[in-house]
C-alpha cells in the first residue's frame, strides 16, 4: 500500500526574500538567471585578478603610484560588480516568480560608462607621458 499524499515540505531555500514570493517558475528561466549572475561574478573576479596582477607589476615599473591606483579601482569595481550580481539575480528571480517583466539591467550601463571613461583616462595619461 502506497501513500500518494505527501505533505508539503517548507521551502528551506535561501534567501527567503526571493523564494517566499510568487510561484515556482520554469526551471530553465531560473537556471538562465543563475548563469547570468555567475557570468557577472566571473567578470568581477577578473577585475580583482587584474588588479592583483597590476600591483605585482607595479613593483617592477616606475609607475607604481599610477598602477596602484588603477589596481585599487579594478579591485573595488570587481567587488562591487560581484555584489551587484547577487542583487540583480534576486531582482530577476523575484520577477520570474511573480510572472512580471524582468527589470532593466542597472549595472550594465554603469559598467560600460566606467570602462570607457577608464580607458580614455589611461589613454590620455599614456599620451601625456609619451610627450613628456
Amino acid at each position: 500500500m502506497t501513500d500518494d499524499h505527501v505533505p508539503p515540505q517548507p521551502d528551506r531555500r535561501r534567501p527567503r526574500s526571493v523564494y517566499e514570493v510568487g510561484t515556482e517558475p520554469d526551471a530553465r528561466f531560473s537556471l538562465a538567471n543563475e548563469r547570468t549572475a555567475l557570468a557577472w561574478v566571473r567578470t568581477g573576479l577578473s577585475l580583482v585578478a587584474g588588479g592583483i596582477a597590476l600591483t605585482s607589476f607595479a613593483t617592477f615599473a616606475d609607475l607604481s603610484g599610477v598602477l596602484d591606483v588603477v589596481a585599487a579601482v579594478a579591485c573595488l569595481a570587481g567587488a562591487s560588480l560581484s555584489i551587484w550580481a547577487l542583487v540583480s539575480w534576486a531582482r530577476n528571480e523575484r520577477a520570474l516568480r511573480r510572472d512580471e517583466p524582468l527589470p532593466s539591467p542597472r549595472a550594465l550601463p554603469v559598467l560600460v560608462v566606467g570602462v570607457v571613461a577608464f580607458g580614455l583616462g589611461l589613454a590620455a595619461y599614456a599620451v601625456v607621458e609619451a610627450l613628456a
